[in-house]
């Protein structure tokens, strides 16, 4: 019965999803990378979101509420102020450009060398970490929900290797072979299937501690550890309070503003009103987010009397415990949607990116559009192979999903920056964006590689001469003994943004830069933006305040 559903409500979706984009031109850049400029603010909300979430965040950050509790929730509501900035600062520069890629811009502002760089880290970005984590993990969470390795008679292995595959190329299909209409068609839908089913988990997950009851379950909850539902986290977790003010709001606009996976959304609006709206609906139900994210790791901490060998459990283990069968097959082509969409996102930015920044920049400057299109797809074919053959490599990289944010930032934050700096200011140089985003990207490695291991391991050494050997005490001497890496990218982003406008000062452009409006979409704004913002940033902070200890 679960794989009946499983398999009607998936090929469901691909058939709406056909059924949306057959008439659709995908010949042009427009067309195919932009889905014809014509998304509207409801597929731009949904795709948004169902693109951010996928296996690795709903394992993760839920795994996260199981060991800290509540304050792991910045992730999510956070984000909200980071989509609202996009919303009203961002987007209306974007589409007053015609821009099809965020390294475009960098192109117009510096020069196309930065373009280049920029277009380059991304790509390496997804190759190496982002595609392979989501398939890698997308395949560990429907293997074990389906019990492939039985269902087929095959070891634990090959069943992996099974689903990453099946993953991969069905997630290639949409991505590379309908375009982002395609993909932000599938987004939507199985955006109402995720919101269905994940608040499903919390509801039975509450119920069964709570005797049937969810407020009575609720209660149950916060009776038993309210220090678990504080706002603020304290040293040595995984958000400390004070990496909100720091490093986190510069991740999540980075993520939100200027990632081309997310961006590309906003920049296939038809007009700036209906991006902006779209925008506002997704900052709205992203604060609903640790209702599914957050909420069921602190439930499996009660349920499981914080008992469970890993973290990474207390998710699949309470779906498994809490959420009648007859339901099971639905929760899991929902969480299959949810896996390829985040790959199918990433892919077709990809291929966004090598088509328009790379292909028709560098390798064919007279390449008509359908050529750039035809190329495009040749590369996300072989991206995605290339991801599919690292992807089981992962199993053996144990660190990977705890160290994921970590290890974006080599490239996040100097990309960021040089953006920031592109739009504030007018005179600052192209020479100033590559040494900004080189410099940036290598100060990172140095700092989180080279000197945070040498830190920690010497205060770890002199904490074990000192007598001390409880593993409480141990983890609070290893969180002190060197920042935070959010700390660490607010640092250097100041240091790079310095070290830009001391060069912009001696080196200054000839001519002011002034982004032309290319007319290609309307950008009268939406009517209400500031004031749903303003609404959307009042709330963020009424939860804070209210569950802050």
């Amino acid at each position: 019965m679960a794989l009946i559903s499983f398999l009607a409500f998936t090929i469901l979706v691909a058939l709406i999803s056909w059924w949306s984009v057959r008439k659709s031109d995908e010949s042009t850049s427009d067309g195919y990378f932009l889905g014809g400029r014509s998304l509207t603010f409801g597929v731009i909300a949904g795709s948004m979101l169902l693109t951010n979430l996928s296996t690795e965040q709903i394992v993760g950050l839920n795994g996260s509420a199981y060991k800290d509790g509540l304050s792991v929730m910045a992730w999510e509501t956070l984000a909200a102020l980071s989509i609202v900035v996009t919303a009203v600062f961002l987007l209306p520069r974007y589409l007053k450009g015609g821009l099809t890629t965020v390294p475009q811009f960098l192109s117009k502002r510096f020069d196309k060398a930065t373009k280049t760089i920029t277009s380059g880290l991304f790509l390496t970005g997804y190759v190496v970490v982002l595609l392979p984590v989501i398939l890698y993990s997308g395949s560990v969470a429907i293997s074990g929900m389906f019990d492939v390795p039985e269902l087929l008679g095959v070891s634990d292995t090959t069943a992996l290797v099974i689903c990453i595959w099946g993953i991969g190329i069905i997630g290639s299909i949409y991505a590379v072979f309908g375009g982002l209409k395609a993909v932000a068609v599938s987004d939507s839908i199985n955006a109402i299937g995720l919101i269905i089913g994940g608040v499903l988990i919390p509801v039975f997950g509450l119920m069964a501690i709570g005797d049937g009851g969810v407020l009575d379950g609720l209660k149950v909850l916060v009776d038993a550890n309210p220090e678990r539902f504080d706002s603020t986290g304290e040293p040595g977790q995984e958000v400390p309070f004070s990496t909100i003010f720091t490093g986190m709001m510069l991740v999540q606009l980075f993520y939100w503003g200027t990632n081309q996976q997310i961006i590309q959304r906003g920049l296939g609006a038809k007009s700036l009103a209906e991006g902006q709206k779209g925008l506002m609906l997704a900052a709205f139900l992203k604060i609903l987010g640790p209702v599914i994210l957050v909420l069921p790791g602190m439930i499996a901490f009660y349920y499981f009397e914080g008992g469970l060998a890993s973290s990474d459990l207390a998710y699949p283990e309470l779906v498994r415990a809490v959420l009648p069968k007859p339901l099971m097959g639905f929760f899991a082509a929902v969480l299959f949607g949810a896996i390829l969409s985040s790959f199918n996102s990433v892919l077709n930015s990809s291929v966004t990116l090598f088509g328009i920044d790379i292909y028709k920049e560098h390798i064919n400057k007279d390449a008509s559009e359908r050529t750039v299109v035809k190329y495009g797809k040749i590369f996300g074919v072989c991206l995605a192979l290339a991801a599919m053959f690292i992807a089981p490599l992962i199993a053996n990289a144990g660190s990977l999903f705890s160290y994921l944010q970590e290890i974006n930032g080599i490239y996040s934050i100097p990309i960021f920056t040089i953006i920031v700096v592109g739009y504030l200011t007018k005179r600052v140089p192209a020479i100033a964006a590559k040494i900004g985003i080189i410099l940036g990207s290598l100060m990172y490695i140095v700092s989180q590689f080279l000197l945070k291991p040498k830190f920690i391991n010497d205060a770890l050494d002199t904490a074990k001469a000192s007598g001390i050997t409880d593993v409480e005490a141990l983890r609070m001497v290893e969180a002190e003994a060197y920042p935070h890496y959010l700390h660490i990218m607010a640092i250097l982003f100041v240091l790079n943004i310095a070290i830009m406008l001391i060069i912009g000062k001696f080196y200054p452009r000839k001519e002011p830069f002034v982004l032309e409006y290319t007319k290609q979409v309307s950008i009268e704004p939406f009517k209400y933006v500031k004031q749903v913002g303003a609404v959307i940033c009042l709330i963020v902070i009424g939860i804070y305040v209210y569950f802050a200890r």
